[in-house]
């Protein structure tokens, strides 16, 4: 099995070994036996926040392809009283369909993410002033050390801005999800939390709108951005954002110049930036007086247009967005987009002091 064919980037080499999961007895037990047997394993979702090298996986790869989203008992007296089960191989976009469908509000401004839903708590997804921290109550395991499942409550998986306990070392797998979300007479909305999404709603931020407006309004503007998957859009061919917006010290953000974008941040554990010079191979521990920047504009600031391609690379930055490295052109390897990567961290960090952290796992291959 090529991975290339299971990646919205359309690269990554063979799988020594591949299975898929369509139950969660399945995924159990082919993760345990292959770890038990010594044989290394990697569990694939949606394959969109992964790159794989081009001499692929050694050992098994398993694709995890369950589905299923169950109504709980509603949880009486809460703001948020609709409780879901979502199995971890039901696709993310379905998932959020269902609920805008239903009139349940909590995951609306998180449409159009590629991927599957085990795979949202891992890096915390987020886009337009929602990240499924608000929503997630909790997660249910196969804790690979102990070969146990358990349900582990949202707040012990660390959320943070990109990040959680699950995709800082801890071996386990996410075998489904509950959520807690609103609902109300009329379909309403969260509260709009992002200027952009608010603008093209017609709203205010902090302002309620229809629940099926707002999914249909964050839909285009990732479209407008080739942030939506679509066969007949080149430019989707990507993992989304390659780098995470980076967070600095906001004596460090003075130094940048005057119109770089930046926001104010609550302390997070985000492993996002360190000065140019060190090692960001640890997480810094959170610290008071961050600010959050943006990594498009570091980008573009630094010199690096949309379409920018290195000379007979296949890779190239997306003429719609620069935080995307794309393989519009269907023929770039993995090696290529680690190259183009490598050469926009590398100019970022040279022109404002700032170390890009890329956003998708890097498998058989380093940047």
């Amino acid at each position: 099995m090529q991975l290339a064919e299971l990646t919205t980037l359309r690269v990554g080499g063979p799988a020594d070994r591949f299975v898929e999961a369509t139950t969660v007895d399945a995924l159990v037990e082919t993760v345990l036996e292959a770890d038990a047997a010594g044989e290394s394993w990697l569990v694939l979702g949606g394959g969109s926040n992964v790159l794989i090298g081009d001499d692929g996986v050694d050992g098994v790869v398993v694709r995890v392809a369950t589905r299923g989203i169950e109504r709980l008992p509603d949880a009486v007296g809460s703001p948020r009283p609709v409780r879901l089960r979502v199995q971890a191989g039901e696709p993310w976009d379905a998932l959020v369909a269902h609920t805008v469908e239903n009139g349940w509000a909590g995951i609306e401004a998180l449409s159009g993410i590629p991927g599957s839903t085990g795979a949202a708590p891992i890096q915390n997804i987020g886009a337009y002033g929602q990240d499924l921290a608000e929503s997630l109550v909790s997660v249910e395991v196969l804790d690979v050390e102990s070969g146990e499942r358990r349900t582990v409550p949202a707040p012990a998986l660390e959320l943070g801005y990109r990040t959680s306990a699950l995709k800082q070392g801890w071996r386990a797998v996410v075998l489904s999800v509950e959520l807690a979300l609103e609902h109300d007479s009329v379909a309403r909305s969260r509260p709009v939390a992002y200027a952009q999404l608010a603008d093209a709603l017609g709203v205010s931020v902090g302002d309620r709108a229809p629940l099926a407006g707002v999914r249909s309004a964050v839909l285009a503007l990732r479209a407008s951005k080739g942030m939506v998957l679509d066969e007949n859009d080149p430019q989707s061919v990507s993992a989304g954002s390659f780098f995470t917006n980076p967070i600095v010290s906001a004596s460090f953000a003075l130094r940048l110049p005057a119109d770089a974008p930046r926001w104010p941040q609550q302390p997070e554990p985000a492993p996002l930036v360190v000065p140019l010079g060190s090692e960001p191979a640890t997480p810094p521990e959170p610290v008071d007086g961050t600010v959050k920047l943006s990594a498009a504009w570091l980008i573009e600031h630094a010199g690096i247009a949309r379409g920018f391609a290195l000379p007979g690379s296949g890779a190239s930055v997306s003429t719609k967005h620069t935080l995307a490295v794309t393989n519009a052109s269907g023929r770039a390897t993995a090696a290529e987009v680690a190259e183009l990567a490598r050469y926009i961290q590398t100019r970022v960090a040279s022109e404002f002091g700032v170390v890009l952290h890329p956003e998708p796992v890097f498998v058989g291959i380093t940047l």
